[in-house]
């Protein structure tokens, strides 16, 4: 496939706007692209290279650091590209455009009982985008990450070229690009294998915890039962209570189980509730909500929901209200104020988690900067040549920006890289804005980093593609 020449473009001229990342914290100004076909795209790239300017690769803008963000340069949105190619009920695989949202592939499959096997917490991430963060769920432990599941990937490279990418045809560019941020091509066709369910229910027992040692322990003695296991920790609680907080164990339904799961599996359960509580509009709450999001109030908040959780029972609760817990209050994240919010989120083996995680909650508070929300869930590791897994546990960390506590931000992050480091943990990426090329560094010495970086130089030799968050971690080895 030859580059067209720029002359020719049928793809819209692109125009200069604000892009933002999801946590609001980072925003940049990009030269704005969004083609609607595999041509247009080769189009953006050769137009690009011909003026001189990087090519970043955005999907739904879910990200909450700056994987997405490409400022001065060129944002190729691919949320346009949305066609579904081929679905069949029978096998439950699934061919899709990388624009495809996570909610339309939910959609599309659930009626004919399936669902995508890995997803993560919000509907409106385009396949194509996780896929490029290779994201997790709340099953990764078990059911590893989405790149697992992907059949086949078709690669545009930066001069022209379209390459067909399996486990068993390309495979080292098939485990180089996913979870690469869009960093050697981009993905314009995905074929997904989904996993059969029996109905829209599933079965969720909450499960009190008073420290990281107790949740850790939950979750081992859970997890060969387990379909799902996730944790909320109170981020106030300290010392010997650090960890503190409720775990969710939740199971599919087995086959006979629901008397209708053609109902369950239909929108009338699995539509998320257009109020809370059935008072508060959905898109409005987190109006209400931004007011109370101030340390006394949180604390407050936190201790309240730890007691009820300690009091609630085994319930039945549909797919999407598990699954999809950050689109139960639309435009969540603006709940954190015009500064937004920053997530640290890091993955530690088994032995050194409960250790890890306590020391970073408590420089957080030491730091004047207390986490507002921690996340925890269990982990395996992977062959991918960009990779976070690790066999253990992560901790994500949702720190409230201020104009007054963004200058600390930095210095704290730096201490929590250096915890994570010493403990031979892994970051996220895909949640990352803090990380520095000092705090990356021991990650490039690793073979499959360097076999990465290798195929960049080969896939592309001009540096074309370029993002915020690749040319923040990488420094100079990026632009080596």
């Amino acid at each position: 496939m030859a580059l067209p020449a720029a002359r020719h473009l049928t793809v819209p001229d692109g125009a200069w706007e604000e892009v933002a990342a999801w946590g609001v914290a980072t925003r940049v100004s990009s030269r704005v692209y969004r083609p609607r076909t595999a041509d247009e795209v080769a189009e953006v790239f050769a137009l690009a290279a011909a003026e001189g300017l990087s090519v970043g690769l955005r999907g739904g803008g879910q990200s909450i650091g700056d994987a997405s963000l490409n400022a001065g340069n060129v944002c190729l949105d691919l949320s346009g590209m949305n066609g579904i190619r081929a679905w069949d009920p029978g096998t439950g695989v699934i061919e899709v455009e990388p624009g495809v949202t996570v909610g339309r592939l939910w959609r599309t499959v659930i009626a004919d009982g399936w669902l995508p096997p890995v997803v993560p917490g919000t509907m409106l991430a385009t396949l194509g985008g996780c896929a490029a963060a290779n994201v997790h769920g709340k099953n990764h432990w078990r059911a590893g990450t989405i790149g697992e599941h992907l059949l086949e990937v078709e690669l545009a490279l930066p001069n022209g070229e379209v390459r067909r990418c399996r486990p068993t045809e390309n495979d080292d560019l098939f485990r180089a690009a996913i979870g690469s941020f869009g960093m050697l091509g981009c993905f314009t066709r995905l074929t997904l294998r989904c996993q059969r369910v029996h109905s829209g229910w599933l079965r969720v027992e909450p499960v009190a915890v008073g420290s990281f040692e107790e949740a850790i322990a939950v979750f081992e003695e859970r997890r060969s039962a387990a379909d799902y296991l996730v944790g909320w920790v109170d981020g106030f609680a300290r010392g010997p209570a650090a960890g503190r907080g409720l775990v969710h164990q939740a199971n599919h339904l087995a086959a006979g189980e629901d008397p209708d799961p053609r109902a369950s599996l239909g929108p009338a359960v699995q539509r998320l509730p257009g109020a809370i509580l059935g008072l508060v509009p959905a898109p409005l709450a987190w109006r209400l909500v931004r007011p109370l999001l101030h340390d006394p109030t949180v604390r407050l908040v936190n201790g309240v929901k730890y007691r009820l959780g300690r009091v609630e029972r085994v319930h039945r609760q549909s797919h999407t209200k598990f699954t999809f817990l950050l689109n139960r209050i639309p435009g969540w994240e603006r709940a954190y104020g015009r500064h937004g919010l920053v997530q640290y989120q890091s993955f530690i083996p088994v032995a050194h988690a409960a250790r890890v995680f306590r020391a970073q909650i408590a420089l957080a508070h030491e730091a004047g900067v207390p986490p507002y929300m921690g996340i925890f869930k269990r982990h395996r590791p992977d062959d991918f040549l960009v990779s976070y897994g690790v066999d253990g546990f992560s901790l994500g960390l949702d720190f409230k920006v201020t104009r007054a506590n963004r200058a600390r931000l930095p210095a704290l992050t730096a201490r929590l890289d250096r915890l994570v480091i010493e403990a031979g943990g892994r970051f996220y990426l895909a949640k990352d804005s803090t990380l520095t090329p000092s705090s990356f560094a021991p990650y490039l010495a690793e073979p499959r980093l360097q076999r990465f970086l290798a195929l960049k130089r080969s896939c592309d030799p001009g540096r074309l593609l370029e993002t915020n968050l690749f040319r923040r971690i990488l420094g100079a080895a990026g632009a080596a």
